[in-house]
């Protein structure tokens, strides 16, 4: 495993496995047990995901002890502010089964931000999470915390992919000590990426597959992986994205590929956010 070192110290595997849209308990327990088999160790949920009790069911059914785990939960919306996070953070502990968490994160730029962020910064503190982050957050946004905390986003887990790349989100990260981590690597398939002309003819001389050679082009330039699936056959394929390199001729040719516009999620369209901000969970 690869491992990156976050702006405490403390150090992150570099793949993980990510659970997002697995809402079936049992579906996400399997997989969840069937990726630790594998070998990850980084497993990233959240309280809207309405998984978070399965993942810690297969983490305590594994038999590998907590300390060898790194264990990601996010706050939503509807808990952003200083009382509602740390009510949130409990109630995600108690669905994981667990003293504390590895990284915790503001899921969303929205809503009460920064009475969420204190909220962070006390958990921090109190070692019941051993970091903390964002997700989703703009450079001025991640400008905007720096100016006004003590405690920098160790992480920013953002949409980045073959086609949405982050780059000047990148620079500004590496600048300030933040570790990006890609969110949907793979497009969510979208865009022909799985038969993607650049990616396939990498795969085909690297002897990897598209998977691997994103996931691997990803970790290349120092960004976190949290890919997800439910079969076994393709969580152990995107395990096996570790030990290889891209030349720097191929790495620039992937670079290349990159639109500088998200697939998946478009947070400055109005819309989308409105949509965002409305759903409320029972989480």
């Amino acid at each position: 495993m690869e491992y990156a070192a976050l702006n405490n110290g403390v150090r992150m595997p570099m793949l993980g496995f990510g659970v997002y849209q697995v809402d079936d308990h049992e579906v996400c327990r399997r997989c969840v047990s069937d990726a630790i088999a594998t070998g990850y160790r980084l497993l990233d949920t959240a309280s809207v995901y309405l998984n978070e009790e399965a993942v810690g069911r297969a983490v305590k059914e594994s038999g590998v002890p907590r300390g060898d785990f790194f264990l990601t939960s996010k706050v939503w919306i509807q808990d952003m502010g200083y009382e509602q996070t740390l009510r949130a953070f409990d109630r995600t502990l108690a669905r994981l089964g667990t003293d504390y968490l590895d990284l915790y994160l503001v899921h969303m730029p929205f809503g009460d931000v920064f009475g969420a962020w204190r909220a962070m910064e006390r958990i921090y503190r109190e070692g019941r999470t051993r970091a903390v982050g964002v997700c989703n957050f703009s450079i001025p946004r991640l400008a905007d915390l720096a100016v006004h905390f003590e405690v920098v986003p160790a992480v920013n887990q953002v949409e980045t992919h073959l086609f949405s790349q982050q780059q000047p989100m990148k620079r500004y990260a590496d600048v300030n000590g933040i570790l990006l981590e890609a969110w949907s690597p793979f497009a969510e398939g979208r865009n022909g990426f799985f038969s993607h002309a650049v990616l396939s003819r990498l795969a085909r001389k690297y002897g990897k597959t598209v998977a691997q050679i994103e996931l691997g082009w990803l970790m290349q330039r120092g960004i976190a992986v949290i890919p997800k699936s439910v079969h076994r056959e393709r969580i152990e394929e995107n395990f096996g994205s570790i030990g290889f390199r891209l030349s720097d001729e191929d790495m620039a040719t992937v670079a290349a590929c990159d639109t500088g516009k998200p697939v998946v999620g478009d947070f400055d369209d109005p819309a989308f956010v409105k949509d965002l901000c409305g759903r409320k969970y029972d989480i």
